[in-house]
């Protein structure tokens, strides 16, 4: 099914611009199969032209979102020569990673966002000038599809871990707590990390 016809499994990009150097082309479209298989099994079938999905790695999937979905490409890739895949998750990587990343997808897996829905096989199409990012499935299949990944029980019944899970909000929004939102009384400055 055309991407257009896909309105489910959509989220809308958001990218920088600017005077950056990167050693790779860069990627503003692409479409090829997703993969949501441990990328380091050298039986995997991986090819460069497929996207590695990382999901379950945001803020409450992954309670305090640590840079976890740095995904290296595949060894077997590396010694073919391949420099770069497109990778997508719900969730962050360093500040040293690089290559064609879309992250902080939301809503994230845990609570019910479009990557929770995908399997390993399904037809991925980015557009980054359009800022789009879909799954070529009907809405019928979309709909009867179970989410593949679910926040665990680890949270507790409270304390810390379990308000944090309760109240964070989702990447797009900061991943900050949502009683905290207008509270603070001053800005938070660009270099407070």
């Amino acid at each position: 099914m055309p991407a257009e016809a896909v309105g489910v499994c959509h989220t809308e990009l958001h990218y920088m611009s600017g005077d950056m150097t990167c050693p790779l082309p860069v990627v503003l479209g692409h479409e090829g199969v997703g993969i949501l298989e441990q990328v380091g099994d050298e039986d995997l079938d991986i090819s460069a032209d497929d996207v590695i999905v990382v999901h379950g790695a945001g803020p409450r999937g992954y309670p305090g979102m640590p840079e976890v979905s740095n995904v290296p490409l595949p060894a077997k890739l590396l010694r073919a020569g391949v420099s770069d895949m497109v990778r997508i998750s719900d969730g962050r990587i360093s500040g040293t990673g690089f290559g064609a990343v879309v992250l902080h997808v939301a809503p994230e897996a845990a609570v019910g966002g479009p990557l929770g829905l995908l399997r390993t096989g399904d037809v991925i199409t980015l557009d980054v000038p359009a800022r789009r990012l879909d799954v070529q499935l009907s809405e019928e299949e979309l709909a009867a599809r179970t989410p593949s990944w679910e926040r665990g029980s680890g949270v507790g019944d409270g304390g810390w871990p379990w308000l944090y899970a309760e109240h964070v909000l989702q990447a797009d929004e900061g991943a900050d707590l949502d009683f905290l939102r207008g509270a603070r009384g001053s800005a938070v400055p660009r270099d407070s990390h």
